[in-house]
């Protein structure tokens, strides 16, 4: 049995008397429970259990009989999602950052851990990491593997776009989308040996009956056999993949009634479609009142610029990792926005981009589209557009001041009459 941990106590006040901290490992847990004790001490007991259901089933019945009533989890990866699911029902489950709790250095066990994290919770100095609702939960998945089906049909149709290239055939050059309507049908006629360009070209369908002739010269090219079994093997992953983005698609829209009023809302903003923030909904939810503010969720995401400043010196504010999945979403959105006309969206991106660059530019976009997002979901309200002239009308002097300096560099002398309104 291990020897029993030292706890130093200060002028802490104890919020929670009965709690335990997990340290999940793919393998085992090892637990360490807070009761109170003799005096100010509390008494501590730790355990280690394995990671199958009826050894978090023993774990949870030995929390109960413990009176547990706030549970703090350290754990990496994906093991925390078994251990919280059968926990969760039994008391106050808080998952917390390793980053956060970080044990010191030399002193690095798993018992060292479950210990120091029990004494954070019982003084509550954890900060919870956000875990959505499993509704939500079972929502993200299913978007996820969508965003992940979607990415490897792309790669799939770059891989059939090789195979074209390395038989000379030239089609990408002539048709717009290679594996539209037309495209499809001659790679199919293709596979069955058709190599006569001109018989190909005439499968041509819609518009692209007007490229016959290009069609002709681009689809001239030695098909090998061994090309006519890469793109036959390169089409049926395609096709298998679609079929599974198609029952994917069913399967998000069985899960969004719920969440209807959200996605009608966020599509009111520019850049959005449905897609969008279907995925959106999936990461953040629809309850905002999970993040403090707009700001939160803005640094929880990882759209907000790092604060890194010592001894009055700013050093690198690049943004931290945040969730991959929720900046990948903004990206897109924000691209979108920023080709949208007359709009403020549009505004802002071309006033960064200046001195900011494309990218930087990009993720201050996104970092407004959630912050508005955040107002949309907690107040209810639709998006309202300040419009593309929203910077000038509220920088007038300083825009003034701008153009002044612009046409006396150019040579002119600038004379500013005030106009009666």
């Amino acid at each position: 049995m291990p020897r029993k941990p030292q706890f130093l106590e200060g002028s802490f006040a104890v919020l929670h008397s009965r709690c335990a901290a997990l340290d999940a490992h793919k393998d085992s847990i090892m637990a360490c429970l807070l009761t109170p004790g003799e005096g100010d001490e509390p008494h501590s007991e730790v355990r280690q259990f394995g990671t199958t259901t009826r050894e978090l089933e023993a774990l949870a019945r030995w929390m109960l009989e413990s009176g547990i009533t706030h549970a703090a989890m350290e754990s990496t990866g994906v093991y925390w999602k078994p251990v919280f699911n059968i926990l969760e029902p039994v008391c106050e489950l808080t998952l917390v950052n390793a980053r956060d709790v970080k044990q010191v250095p030399g002193r690095k066990t798993d018992l060292a851990d479950c210990v120091w994290l029990a004494k954070l919770l019982r003084y509550g100095l954890l900060k919870a990491s956000f875990v959505p609702d499993l509704e939500i939960r079972e929502l993200r998945d299913l978007c996820r593997m969508r965003t992940t089906q979607v990415r490897e049909s792309v790669q799939v149709g770059n891989r059939i776009r090789k195979v074209l290239e390395d038989a000379n055939i030239k089609l990408d050059s002539v048709a717009s989308d290679l594996l539209g309507l037309s495209g499809r049908t001659m790679i199919q006629a293709m596979i069955e040996g058709e190599q006569n360009p001109a018989v190909l070209a005439e499968l041509a369908r819609a518009r692209m009956r007007s490229k016959i002739p290009q069609l002709t010269l681009a689809l001239e090219g030695p098909v090998r056999p061994h090309h006519r079994f890469l793109l036959k093997e390169w089409m049926w992953i395609l096709d298998r993949l679609e079929e599974q983005i198609l029952r994917l698609e069913e399967e998000i829209e069985k899960r969004m009634p719920p969440f209807e009023w959200a996605v009608t809302l966020l599509m009111d903003k520019p850049g959005f479609d449905r897609v969008a923030a279907r995925n959106l909904i999936a990461e953040i939810g629809a309850d905002m009142s999970r993040f403090p503010s707009a700001r939160h969720l803005a640094s929880w995401a990882g759209v907000c610029p790092g604060n890194n400043e010592s001894a009055g010196k700013k050093r690198s504010g690049k943004s931290h990792r945040g969730n991959r999945w929720v900046k990948g979403t903004l990206t897109q959105i924000a691209w979108a926005a920023s080709h949208k006309k007359n709009s403020y969206e549009a505004a802002l991106y071309k006033r960064l981009v200046p001195h900011r660059g494309k990218k930087r530019a990009l993720v201050a976009l996104a970092n407004s589209t959630l912050q508005a997002v955040w107002h949309m979901l907690s107040k209810r309200q639709t998006y309202i557009d300040l419009g593309a002239d929203y910077f000038e009308s509220t920088q007038k002097e300083k825009l003034t001041r701008t153009l002044v300096k612009r046409l006396e560099k150019l040579g002119h002398k600038v004379t500013i009459e005030q106009v009666a309104a």
